[in-house]
């Protein structure tokens, strides 16, 4: 087969855990075609270390809030309207989204009216158990199959006529889990005595801008009660200058590390963690790392989304739990004083550490599908979905 031959597949993947997902599947889809596959599109540093040239940088999408988002709504579209035009030069025989609905759905929607049959596929499902049910009865005029993380979501979008599968969560599939905490400690000489504590405040700017300073302040705290936490922030590409600028500024003798292998082998050399709501603390769930989230916006896009929101729970493990395992300090309970209370508690290793042991033991067992990697179940059925598109 030539190089003309091979398989072409345009992704786009606005966010950093969206990145982390495409790399993974890049990696599954080489491995199940032989290398006879080329990739386009959009992502961000572990995309492009796979081989794939962005089209831009995803930091400019790297944005949360509703009101927040606002003033990048003319750089948002520009750059919807050029992925487009891309698309349509690539010619690629399957476009596939990864998260970041909201930026996907204009290009899905756009390159409909345009008629090009290029199949279209979106990676990762809308929260629609959360909020915007409606949303479920309306993506099959702009997809042609959807899969899903959580193995409760194909129930939400198949009675309206969209292909759904479980392809399993790729968090099972972490680095983290194989990742050496003792090289991370040998590495920057931590001492045996000191605890190490991971701090996450996010991947988007407007996370890091309302949670770092938050996570800073019970940094503080915790070190005038105890010289002998070690404190780490992992960071990626959009926000890894705020963050460290943020840091310096503290004056906290705070290690900061921007490499993934760097991220994960903190992730396996600490005590416990304090983290942004979202993906990575699936991660830390999965590695049985103590920890909690903690998240804020502004008050109107809090009070929006209280207005909208049908959950009780913001953190994926008590969701698929159904119950509290993880606390959840949210917007007024996000201070650093419960912050840094509610971390003593977990390194106390009381009733709040036993109850996020046993409770991330189950969220393991929910989220793998079969023998095969999610990312490996998510390229056979991109392949299959081609291939009955071709005949």
């Amino acid at each position: 087969m030539t190089k003309s031959e091979n398989l072409k597949v345009y992704l786009i993947a606005g966010e950093p855990s969206g990145d982390l997902l495409g790399s993974r599947f890049m990696r599954a889809l080489r491995k199940k075609t032989g290398g006879k596959v080329e990739f386009f599109g959009l992502g961000g540093d572990t995309m492009e270390a796979e081989g794939l040239e962005s089209i831009f940088d995803i930091s400019d999408l790297a944005i949360m809030g509703l009101v927040e988002v606002v003033p990048s709504i003319p750089k948002v579209l520009r750059h919807i309207k050029n992925t487009v035009a891309d698309i349509v030069r690539v010619q690629p025989d399957i476009v596939i989204t990864i998260d970041s609905w909201s930026f996907c759905a204009r290009v899905h929607k756009a390159l409909r009216k345009l008629k090009t049959g290029i199949v279209q596929l979106h990676y990762v499902a809308p929260q629609v158990w959360a909020w915007k049910k409606k949303r479920a009865k309306t993506m099959y005029k702009y997809i042609d199959a959807l899969m899903t993380l959580l193995p409760q979501e194909p129930k939400y979008f198949i009675p309206h006529h969209l292909e759904t599968v479980f392809v399993g969560h790729p968090v099972i599939e972490s680095e983290a889990l194989n990742a050496d905490g003792t090289a991370f400690r040998k590495k920057y000489k931590v001492a045996p005595e000191k605890k190490i504590i991971t701090v996450l405040p996010g991947s988007r700017k407007t996370e890091v801008a309302k949670l770092l300073p938050v996570f800073l302040e019970s940094a503080r705290q915790l070190l005038a009660k105890n010289s002998d936490f070690y404190f780490v922030v992992p960071t990626v590409k959009t926000v890894a200058a705020k963050v460290k600028e943020m840091v310096a500024q503290s004056g906290l003798p705070i290690k900061v590390v921007e490499t993934q292998e760097e991220r994960y082998q903190a992730f396996r050399a600490s005590e416990a963690a304090i983290a942004a709501s979202g993906t990575v603390a699936l991660e830390l769930a999965i590695c049985h790392i103590p920890h909690l989230v903690a998240y804020k916006v502004s008050p109107l896009t809090a009070w929006i989304v209280g207005k909208i929101m049908k959950i009780q729970f913001v953190n994926l493990t008590n969701i698929m739990l159904g119950r509290l395992v993880v606390p959840e300090l949210l917007q007024e309970q996000c201070t650093s004083g419960v912050i840094a209370r509610q971390t003593e508690e977990l390194l106390a290793k009381g009733a709040l550490y036993e109850r996020e042991m046993d409770g991330f033991a189950k969220v393991k067992n929910t989220l793998s599908n079969g023998q095969q990697t999610p990312s490996e179940n998510a390229a056979d059925f991109v392949l299959d979905l081609i291939g009955r598109n071709k005949k």
